[in-house]
Parts: C-alpha cells; sequence; structure tokens
C-alpha cells in the first residue's frame, strides 16, 4: 500500500496521468491539468502516445512534467484494427506505470473507456482513480459509425458502467457530461466535478491580422478542429457551396484548419463541389500560424451536426474562436449555446442553407461581428475562464483524497507553493 495517500502533505504527492488519443503536451486540457497540479505542488507523471511531428520524444520533461510516451499507430481497418490499438495502448501503459512506481492519484482520460484496467490495477496498491471524461464513448460510437445499439455498442457501455464503478471521483466537461455520470453512471453527485476546457490565454491570444491570408477576397471564413464523420466538415463545405451559389456570394475565401480520418474526403468534397480556388486546407499548424489565421477571420465556422454526441459536448474549436473575439455561426446544439450564448449565431437543424445564409449575414455588418467577438472574449476571461476549472480539479483532487487540498498547503492559483 502507498504511504500518505490521505495525508494531503505538499511533500511527495505523485499523480500519474493516462492519455490514449493525443499526445502531450499536444493535447491542452490534460497539459492546463498537468501545469495545474504542478503548481499545487503534486508530482506529475504522464503517460501517452508518441506524436507524429511533435511529442515524438520517449521520455521528457517538460516545464517539471514527466512525460512517458510509447509508439502507437491509430486504427485502420475497422473494430480489428482499433483491437490492435487498444491492445498495444493497454500493454504499454501497464509496463511504463511498473516504471513510474506509487502513486497517489492515478487520473484517466477517455477515449477509450479501458484505462480504468490500469487504474484498478493502481488502486489495489492504495491508490485513487480520478476519471476525466472528454467524450461520451456511447454516443461517440452511435454518431461516428450509425450503426445503432448493436452489440458492440452495448460493449462499449458496459466498458462506461465499468469505468465509472472503478472511479472515485469523475471530472466531467461540462453539466451535461455532469448529468451522464450521475443519472448513467450512477456516481454520487459530489463525487463529480465540472471542470471545462478552456484556451489558455497567455499562449494563444490575438495578433495583428494578415490581410494577405484572405487571398485578394474582402473575406476570410476559418474552421479549425478535428476532421472526423461526426464532425460537420462536410456539411461546411456545402454550406459554402450555398452561400456561393444560393447567395450568390464569392466574396470570401475559406481556411479549413486540421486534420483527421476524413481529410484526404473533405479535400475531394471541396473539389466536387466547385470549391477548390475558394478553400484552402491547411493540415495541422503551428499555434503560431493558428493565431494569425483565427485573428484575421472575419467569421468562424462551428458545423458539428447534431447527433447524440455533438449536442451535449462543449467544442474546443469554439472556445478558441471566442478568445480570438472571432463571431461564430453554429447549428443549434444544446452545449453550443451555453458556451458560446450571444457570440455565435444558430443554424436550427443542420440547415446547410440557414447556415450559408446566417454567414451571408454576418459578413454584411461588421458592427455586428465586433459586439460578438467582445461578447465572447468576456465569457471567455469570467465564467468559462480556467481559472475555474483549476479551482475544480484541485477540489475533485481533494475529494478523491479526503482532504482538503485545494485549500490546504497552496498559495494563489498558477503560483508554485514552497517546498
Amino acid at each position: 500500500m502507498l504511504g500518505d495517500t490521505t495525508s494531503g502533505g505538499r511533500h511527495g504527492r505523485r499523480a500519474l496521468i493516462l492519455v490514449e488519443n493525443l499526445s502531450v503536451p499536444f493535447d491542452r486540457r490534460v497539459w492546463q491539468e498537468c501545469t495545474t497540479l504542478r503548481d499545487a505542488g503534486w508530482e506529475v507523471h504522464v503517460i501517452c502516445p508518441q506524436g507524429g511531428k511533435r511529442d515524438t520524444e520517449r521520455e521528457a520533461v517538460v516545464d517539471g512534467v514527466r512525460i512517458h510516451r510509447y509508439p502507437l499507430r491509430a486504427a485502420t481497418g475497422g473494430p480489428a484494427g482499433y483491437l490492435r490499438e487498444y491492445g498495444t495502448a493497454l500493454w504499454h501503459t501497464f509496463r511504463l506505470a511498473r516504471k513510474v512506481g506509487p502513486v497517489h492519484v492515478v487520473h484517466a482520460c477517455n477515449p477509450p473507456d479501458l484505462l480504468f484496467l490500469p487504474a484498478l490495477w493502481l488502486k489495489r496498491r492504495g491508490t485513487r482513480f480520478v476519471f476525466d471524461q472528454h467524450d461520451l464513448v456511447p454516443e461517440l460510437y452511435l454518431s461516428r459509425f450509425d450503426r445503432g445499439e448493436d452489440l458492440l455498442y452495448r460493449g462499449v457501455r458496459a466498458l462506461e458502467r465499468m469505468t465509472y464503478r472503478a472511479a472515485d471521483v469523475v471530472l466531467a466537461t461540462n453539466e451535461s457530461y455532469r448529468d451522464v455520470a450521475v443519472r448513467r453512471g450512477g456516481k454520487r453527485p459530489e463525487d463529480v466535478f465540472v471542470v471545462r476546457s478552456a484556451p489558455d490565454t497567455d499562449r494563444f491570444h490575438p495578433v495583428p491580422a494578415e490581410p494577405g491570408l484572405k487571398k485578394g477576397k474582402p473575406h476570410l471564413l476559418c474552421y479549425l478542429g478535428v476532421m472526423g464523420p461526426q464532425d460537420g466538415v462536410d456539411y461546411a463545405l456545402r454550406a459554402l457551396a450555398k452561400l456561393r451559389d444560393e447567395a450568390g456570394r464569392t466574396d470570401w475565401h475559406a481556411v479549413f484548419v486540421g486534420a483527421g480520418d476524413t481529410f484526404d474526403e473533405m479535400v475531394e468534397l471541396a473539389g466536387r463541389l466547385g470549391l477548390a480556388d475558394q478553400v484552402e486546407f491547411t493540415g495541422r499548424i503551428p499555434d503560431a500560424d493558428l493565431a494569425r489565421y483565427l485573428s484575421t477571420a472575419d467569421v468562424c465556422l462551428s458545423p458539428d451536426p447534431c447527433n447524440p454526441l455533438n449536442d451535449v459536448s462543449t467544442m474546443n474549436k469554439v472556445l478558441e474562436y471566442m478568445v480570438m473575439g472571432r463571431p461564430i455561426v453554429s447549428f443549434d446544439l444544446k452545449e453550443a449555446r451555453v458556451s458560446a450564448g450571444d457570440a455565435a449565431v444558430y443554424a436550427p437543424g443542420d440547415d446547410e442553407s440557414e447556415f450559408a445564409r446566417l454567414i451571408a449575414l454576418l459578413l454584411d455588418d461588421p458592427e455586428e461581428r465586433a459586439r460578438m467577438g467582445k461578447t465572447g472574449q468576456e465569457r471567455i476571461g469570467g465564467p468559462l475562464a480556467w481559472r475555474n476549472s483549476q479551482r475544480a480539479l484541485l477540489d475533485a483532487y481533494a475529494a478523491a483524497c479526503r482532504v482538503p487540498l485545494s485549500k490546504a498547503g497552496r498559495g494563489r492559483t498558477g503560483t508554485r507553493p514552497r517546498r
């Protein structure tokens, strides 16, 4: 058994964060959690996959956080590919967890809902388990694969139940996820903490606009994010074709920033729609270049269609548009309204024509664009600020360890206590 797992002393507190679907520090939410814990006096270790072009070292210490990475090839070829990916990830996670040694808290981030297995192994040694629910995997399955509630769906529901049952504390990204943890997961309300994702405004902020990015057009439209089957890039492209054909608007250039499973398919779709000359696909780019595009954009696009996952999920791209002071066009999703409020306009019913019409309205109204952008920045600086989530994260760790760590032994958020 681990000694002093519930003492709350500042010395010797060790946390192990498990991530499977992104490298760290590329995973911005996980990295903010790492640095928040570090600044509160925790020794933080992370186990995650290696990145392709960044985060490639097997072992690294970044700003005091110890990162242990393993090679992982993303799934291809259906269920068998995911079985290989997840089996490899679990083997490496167990291997590296043994290398890290005893910890006070293991903090597992989904997807997939399989990391409760190494967490259970650590729990038998006295470790407390914090489950950080980034995605509702059953809803992700329904939204991504369109196979209905089949055998595999029942399997991911079972894995989610086992994860909830094993967790001492759950971190939910919003109130919708918190409700699922309580209602479907059977967790006590006092054991579920809302830790919202939020941009790091010290690192990510507006820069001077660069008109050259508009490629000679009066306006720039921008999409940022993953390009997967459920992310709606195809909806955005069809809306842009309608903006041209139904609204008669060709006074814009559009940039799509990001990558994913459907990247090549989306480039091909843009060509079939006759948009190749007006739509640019950059792939993943450095944060500095992303800031240039977003600071120049007149309107930003959040085309995630309404499905079981998207309706209750907080979209990171919406938050990043807001911190840059950009007005947003979105489909009418429950959590999109919670995040953006009046910083966005909303097209009902996945209506691509209405999405295009709202883009045109904003392009013709610079004063409204400025008002919406200011509203978004005020929300990011106020109720959606990361400092609120920092407090919730530390309170969650306190609950897991059954001591008031968020009040004892730490100074102001963001400052490292004396040791």
